[in-house]
């Protein structure tokens, strides 16, 4: 916005506050939190060049923030050194070191509540995330519900910074360009020209995880297509021996869990041309990158904030909300009323090719 005089409330801002200031950003996890923070975190950085960006984090999730200037990832120990009061007293000890001379805490859980005292009682301004609790309340309640799109959490991400003295204008933000590939991604993708499609299948929750056999009835089809280069995302055990399973039946289909470092992983999600992705941090961490995001939604919805950054609307597919109207039942997926189960059948594979044939 620029004022009378010519000159944007951006620039006043900047004018006002010292080259040298740190502001330290308190978001410990999900992936999927912290990965819709790096948008908001970019746009910072490019209308605030000369701040430094100090982010707390699990030391996990460092690659996500490795393109964005001026910020440096402070790793939280907080099963180890980190844990409990002693070691929440040992960490903003060592954070003073820092030079803070702001705090924004974009979790606001027990343990950012505890450093937001300590920091707060030091004179240090400490600003909290508003999660919009009673308004989520009101959305995934199963009588009276008030069914309205709420405010984005990335939206809610860039109020902090504004409540400091910030203010950050999403609309402004610009995706970096595509990272190079490494020698292990080379080898995986073989550089293949066709269009490069990734899959990630699961998420913390049955209840908005994509019924197995449904999912290997699309990966199917859109291999039978032989247009589109499948990659399938996952961790841990189960997840990779059952994609491991999967990529070794079909031809264009390729497992990547288990087989890149995660840098490695974030620079291939980078590369590709759409992602498909339930309510679940892959979504958030193809979408920060610009990456068109499918994503396939159970008993909860995108009206609660959540949507992947900068995707339309119709790229969320949703099951039939007539038969299950009480969705969102919940904001994270952990509630499911009796009956609610199975909604995500309600989601034809025949629908998610076509979206992705649309898109691709």
């Amino acid at each position: 916005m620029i004022s009378k005089k010519g000159i944007s409330k951006e620039q006043k801002v900047r004018d006002k506050h010292s080259a040298n200031d740190h502001i330290l950003i308190i978001r410990l996890s999900a992936m999927g939190d912290v990965a819709m923070t790096v948008p908001v975190l970019r746009t910072f950085s490019n209308t605030y060049p000369d701040i430094k960006l100090i982010v707390l984090t699990r030391a996990f999730f460092e690659p996500v923030f490795s393109d964005i200037p001026n910020v440096e990832v402070y790793p939280a120990d907080v099963s180890g050194k980190h844990k409990g009061i002693v070691g929440l007293t040992r960490l903003f000890t060592e954070l003073r070191k820092k030079n803070i001379d702001a705090v924004a805490d974009l979790h606001n859980v027990l343990r950012s509540n505890v450093l937001k005292t300590m920091f707060s009682l030091s004179g240090i301004p400490v600003v909290q995330i508003d999660k919009g609790r009673e308004e989520k309340k009101a959305l995934t309640r199963a009588t009276h519900k008030i069914f309205e799109p709420l405010k984005t959490t990335h939206q809610r991400y860039a109020d902090v910074f504004a409540d400091l003295g910030y203010p950050i204008d999403l609309s402004k933000h610009k995706f970096p360009e595509k990272p190079s590939l490494t020698p292990g991604i080379i080898e995986i993708t073989q550089n293949s020209t066709k269009k490069w499609l990734g899959i990630a299948p699961f998420a913390q929750y049955d209840s908005k995880t994509y019924p197995l056999e449904l999912m290997v009835k699309l990966i199917e089809m859109l291999d039978a297509q032989n247009e589109y280069e499948i990659f399938l995302f996952g961790g841990g055990k189960r997840e990779i021996d059952i994609l491991n399973n999967i990529g070794s039946k079909y031809k264009n289909a390729i497992s990547i869990a288990g087989k890149l470092s995660f840098a490695d992983e974030l620079k291939l999600i980078a590369n590709l041309d759409t992602m498909v992705a339930m309510d679940s941090g892959n979504a958030h961490l193809a979408a920060m990158y610009g990456v068109p995001t499918i994503t396939l939604w159970g008993v909860t919805h995108p009206y609660a904030g959540f949507m992947p950054f900068a995707q339309p609307f119709e790229h969320a597919i949703l099951p039939n909300l007539t038969k299950y109207d009480q969705i969102p039942t919940s904001i994270y997926g952990n509630k499911v009323p009796a009956g609610y189960e199975k909604v995500m059948y309600t989601i034809k594979p025949e629908t998610v090719v076509e979206v992705i044939n649309k898109q691709l």
